[in-house]
């Protein structure tokens, strides 16, 4: 199995997936666009996963790359490249396919429950309702043809499917400790008071008790992308 990671910020790593590529003795590449970057020959990849960043798709005169990395995305999504979408990356394949993306009514930093629009997550291997960690500002809507998976207190457009081989998530499910730790320390500034902006001491305490079983549904959720 051929996987390609774009990385879009040295923080906001793989995470929990790197267990799962190891399992399945995955070949990794990446575009990290922090540093020179490639683009992959689209016809050897078998997934393609689009990480966070804290940057907004809407940023292009500070990130130039962002315009060839949506019409990547788009491509794609077209040609029926397994594609998983990850906070801003799935901000990314909503602005690919012609999607608004904008800024959210709240903040979302922490430990938050999403859960089923209509029970559409039947169509995955989601629980109806589950903590899962969060670290935007921004929102998207939904792009043309996709299925609303997930929603929250915060934030209405918390997850999508495009046909079978596209999942965006607004949320974090390759969280660990270790990621945790990173966004405290690169994104603070972040962490302004709201409804749904929770402390350091309370992400790091929520982390231990539900990161395992958000890794479990991310794992899942690989190998319905790619089975």
């Amino acid at each position: 199995m051929n996987v390609h990671v774009f990385q879009h910020v040295p923080f906001e790593g793989v995470g929990s997936m790197d267990s799962w590529f190891n399992a399945r003795e995955a070949k990794v590449t990446y575009s990290r666009f922090f540093e020179l970057y490639q683009l992959p020959d689209i016809t050897n990849i078998d997934l393609l996963v689009v990480m966070g960043g804290p940057m907004s798709v809407t940023d292009v005169s500070s990130y130039q790359w962002l315009n060839e990395e949506s019409a990547f995305i788009r491509k794609a999504v077209i040609t029926g490249v397994p594609v998983l979408g990850i906070c801003l990356g799935a901000q990314l394949i909503a602005y690919a396919l012609d999607a608004q993306i904008f800024a959210n009514k709240y903040k979302e930093i922490g430990w938050f429950p999403v859960e089923s629009v209509n029970d559409n997550c039947d169509l995955l291997p989601f629980p109806k309702r589950f903590p899962a960690f969060h670290w935007h500002g921004d929102t998207f809507d939904l792009p043309k043809g996709a299925i609303h998976l997930m929603s929250s207190e915060g934030c209405q457009n918390q997850g999508f499917m495009i046909k079978k081989n596209v999942i965006g998530l607004q949320f974090h499910l390759e969280t660990t400790s270790k990621e945790v730790e990173l966004m405290i320390k690169n994104c603070a500034d972040d962490m302004i008071d709201g409804p749904y902006v929770q402390s350091p001491t309370s992400i790091r305490e929520i982390t231990v008790e539900y990161a395992d079983l958000a890794n479990v549904i991310l794992s899942d959720t690989l190998d319905y992308l790619t089975s």
